[in-house]
């Protein structure tokens, strides 16, 4: 009796939380998309109705394997992916997701590293390691001290130049949103020529990173957010350009089979439908509820519905988006839906190359500049077996392992879509490789592979921000939300910015959230899943210059109306 009632004491004394409240009704949800936004809606939502039974969540893609189980192999059966991406410092959610999910962050990625920038004439400049500096600075001092001697051939003068663009980007970023408009509506080409940016600047260096990090040239992006690339480089913190890559396998062997499989084996009402394209979306004017039409790679001939959906996220691309809401009149009929559908989309081409011998290279990360056999696009191309030293077995399939693996891409490709493989890879292989290391002038192809991704990525245009969905959706399309790089967060926008997997990451928890305030269920669930990180706080310099911006503008307002 006395151990009884001790332990009922000991109960009461224990801290306690009010259990979630179940959904007034069970619940159907679906995720368009398995992307990072489209598996961070998932995550956030399975875990929301997780342990209730009668609730469901699917998530559809048009991949075979969206879980990132099975590797895309290429036709010799090497793991090859659509492009080679990085992951910057200020990556907290996925930082923190790789913790939540016992990965070892050093299995997971490569060390961050140099990269090296290339043009015909040779070595241009050399990318540091931020953070490897042995005296971290304020921004943007810290920045031009280490990048002082990385540049090989531009002169300090033309360097010099930049400090334009940092008002313009002062002003931009910590203006109003008439302020931002104002300059999104701007190409970034006439924001370099506005502030009095070297030719030679822009030329050499700036339109090379942007065609490899927004990939399109100055003229064809908005300057807003070129300006919020830029910030990272030069007015946030000393390491926050700081990139590494994956050490093994590929993005979605590496982090999305894990995340997937952790949803998969603890919420059994998540369900994952690969190979399967959404075509269409209808809404019930009687029940309120959406119907998703869907077509399956195994049965092109056929379509399938989910009927009685409460809630949807549509973490799609442009080009996903575009035929999604063109195909659905309920949806094209909303203004701010049939916007969307005006954004544009950038060519992908990504090639592998198996060769022979192992080729020394100065850095692992690296990119072509001004090179005419590029044909407009950007170029990169990465040593696979530098970063994944420990896995050339699974590099090369199994099979014996001859020498170095490299992963090239090609960004606003499209005079590369029409090509024939043979000849991309040869355009590599034999012309732009050998030009930039010696060592590729001995090194023969014994296996490449060839992917070719039309509209693969979301184009930046200049006045694309009114064009882009708004993540919380339109009041005329209750439950229906957007995850994705491309969408505006409205007031929950994040630090994260651009083509960028943390915020594809990020909008896809955050749309989640919203879809469930929309049908009522804000605060349902038996685990609250994960909450969004921000990144740093921007530096005090930087703010102060903010400050001071505004409050001259408004001093000189009464002179420039």
């Amino acid at each position: 009796m006395l151990a009884a009632c001790a332990l009922l004491l000991l109960l009461l004394l224990l801290p306690h939380a009010t259990p979630l409240a179940p959904p007034a009704a069970p619940r159907k949800l679906v995720v368009v998309g398995g992307g990072w936004g489209g598996w961070g809606a998932a995550e956030k939502l399975s875990n929301a109705y997780r342990g209730d039974n009668a609730s469901s969540v699917i998530l559809l893609d048009a991949l075979p394997d969206p879980t990132g189980r099975s590797p895309y192999l290429s036709p010799s059966s090497k793991p090859v992916e659509a492009g080679t991406r990085g992951f910057w410092k200020d990556y907290p959610n996925i930082n923190e997701l790789v913790s939540r999910l016992s990965l070892d962050p050093s299995e997971v990625f490569t060390p961050f590293t140099n990269s090296s920038f290339y043009s015909p004439a040779g070595l241009e400049a050399t990318a540091p390691v931020f953070s490897d500096a042995p005296l971290q600075l304020p921004s943007p001092l810290g920045q031009v001290l280490a990048t002082f001697p990385l540049f090989e051939r531009l002169p300090l003068s033309d360097r010099a130049s930049m400090l334009g663009l940092l008002v313009a980007t002062v002003d931009c970023l910590g203006g109003s949103e008439a302020t931002q408009t104002y300059y999104d509506k701007m190409n970034a080409q006439s924001l370099f020529q506005k502030f009095k940016l070297s030719p030679r600047l822009v030329n050499d260096f700036i339109k090379p990173t942007l065609l490899v990090g927004l990939f399109k040239p100055p003229e064809e992006l908005s300057a807003l957010v070129v300006m919020e690339l830029l910030y990272f480089y030069a007015l946030a913190h000393q390491d926050a350009f700081d990139v590494r890559w994956i050490a093994n396998g590929t993005v979605a062997s590496s982090l999305i089979a894990p995340l997937a499989d952790s949803l998969l084996d603890s919420t059994p009402n998540l369900s994952c439908l690969g190979g399967c394209r959404v075509t269409s979306i209808s809404r019930d004017a009687a029940t309120s509820k959406y119907s998703i039409a869907y077509s399956q790679k195994s049965e092109l001939a056929s379509t399938s519905t989910i009927d009685d959906v409460d809630g949807i996220v549509l973490a799609l691309g442009a080009s996903g988006l575009k035929g999604v809401i063109n195909n659905s009149p309920d949806l094209a009929r909303i203004p701010s839906f049939a916007a969307a559908t005006a954004l544009t989309a950038i060519d992908v081409v990504s090639v592998r190359l198996w060769l022979d011998k192992t080729v020394s290279t100065r850095t692992p990360a690296n990119v072509f500049a001004n090179f005419p056999q590029l044909r407009g696009a950007g170029g990169t191309f990465f040593m696979l077996s530098q970063f994944q030293e420990g896995a050339q077995d699974a590099l090369w399939g199994g099979e014996e392992v001859q020498g170095s693996v490299v992963a090239c891409d090609l960004y606003n490709a499209a005079a590369f879509i029409g090509v024939p493989d043979e000849d991309i890879v040869n355009v590599f292989a034999k012309e732009l490789l050998p030009a930039v290391v010696d060592g590729f002038k001995g090194a023969h192809v014994v296996d490449s592979w060839v992917g070719k991704y039309p509209g693969g990525v979301s184009h930046f245009s200049p006045g694309s921000l009114e064009k882009r969905p708004l993540m919380q959706g339109d009041a005329k399309a209750p439950g229906i939300k957007f995850a994705g790089d491309i969408v505006r967060m409205g007031d929950r926008e994040h630090g994260a910015k651009g083509l960028c997997q943390e915020r594809a990451y990020v909008s896809g928890l955050q749309a989640a959230e919203e879809c469930m305030r929309d049908i009522g269920d804000a605060g349902v669930g038996g685990v609250a899943g994960p909450p969004v990180i921000q990144i740093r706080d921007d530096e005090k310099q930087f703010t102060a210059a903010v400050d001071a911006n505004r409050k001259l503008k408004k001093l000189l307002m009464p002179w420039l109306k």
